[in-house]
């Protein structure tokens, strides 16, 4: 698992621009999967702040999917 570097701090930042622009009622909607655990861009919110090792995982695949 990579560390916390430079990259993440970076893709982090541009998931909580995103998510601070988001309507309050998108929050709510599954926007990746971790396994088989669908992940609300409040919950992914959560993950990137407060659990960098899950935070990575989710950011890493919100960026192969080209949204960040």
């Amino acid at each position: 698992m990579a560390s916390v570097s430079s990259d993440y701090e970076e893709l982090k930042i541009r998931f909580l621009k995103i998510y601070d622009n988001l309507a309050l009622d998108e929050r709510t909607k599954a926007i990746v999967f971790l396994g088989d655990e669908p992940m609300s861009w409040k919950l992914a919110r959560d993950y990137v702040l407060f659990n960098p090792k899950k935070g990575i995982e989710i950011l890493d695949k919100l960026k192969k999917l080209s949204i960040l």
